[in-house]
Formats: C-alpha cells, sequence, structure tokens
C-alpha cells in the first residue's frame, strides 16, 4: 500500500516542488492551501503524514497542531513542519506543540526526503 502524504503549503510553487519529489519517490501526495478548514482536511483524508506550513491563511500551523494533538484521531499523526522562519524559537514552539520533525525553507530535495522517510510507515 502507498503512503499517503497530506502537504498544507500556501506557496504553489514550493507545494508543487515537494509534491513532485514525494510523488517520484512513489508516495501519494495531496496538497491542500488554507489554514482555517486544514483540521477537517486532515480528518477526512486520513494521511499517513503531515506537512504542515507554519505560516498559512486563516490558522497557523501551530494552532492547527495543537488542535491535531489534542483530538485522539489525529494526535498520533507524524508531523514534519515548514518555515521560512528557522529560528530557535520557531522551533521550539512546535517542538512544544508535539512536532516530529522540523524542516527551514529553503530545504534541499534530498533533506525533505530523508525527512519524509524517516516519518512514513513503508
Amino acid at each position: 500500500m502507498t503512503a499517503h502524504v497530506l502537504l498544507i503549503e500556501d506557496e504553489p510553487n514550493i507545494a508543487e516542488a515537494i509534491r513532485f519529489i514525494l510523488m517520484r519517490d512513489g508516495l501519494k501526495v495531496s496538497t491542500h492551501s488554507g489554514g482555517a478548514d486544514a483540521i477537517e482536511v486532515v480528518r477526512s483524508s486520513q494521511p499517513d503524514l503531515l506537512i504542515l506550513d507554519l505560516m498559512l491563511p486563516g490558522m497557523s500551523g501551530f494552532d492547527i497542531l495543537s488542535a491535531l494533538r489534542a483530538d485522539p484521531d489525529t494526535e498520533d499523526l507524524p508531523v514534519l513542519m515548514l518555515t521560512a522562519k528557522g529560528q530557535g524559537r520557531d522551533r521550539a514552539a512546535a517542538e512544544r506543540a508535539g512536532v516530529d520533525a522540523f524542516m527551514s525553507k529553503p530545504f534541499s530535495n534530498t533533506e525533505m526526503l530523508a525527512s519524509v522517510r524517516a516519518l512514513v510507515p513503508r
């Protein structure tokens, strides 16, 4: 069975680049660009991994992550958080919120694949 990755990223070029990298590696990838309805999208699509941008329109990645961790149906979902702001305080806040991995933009294709492979059950 092919693992399903849900990517919530509001920048189309970044979303397409990640989608291409992961699909080429044999993963099923769905994308979504908004924060406001992101929690519902996660619940309805039931991904094996969530790649979540920190800064989204409608709701921040931190708020989405906190809501997912508070829900028994999504509390164990692996989450890789992406951010253009790689400051230590963002990383610390993401870790407190329960993120599994954290990646700063820009990132290399190799770095993205390695992180996803470490988090996705194959």
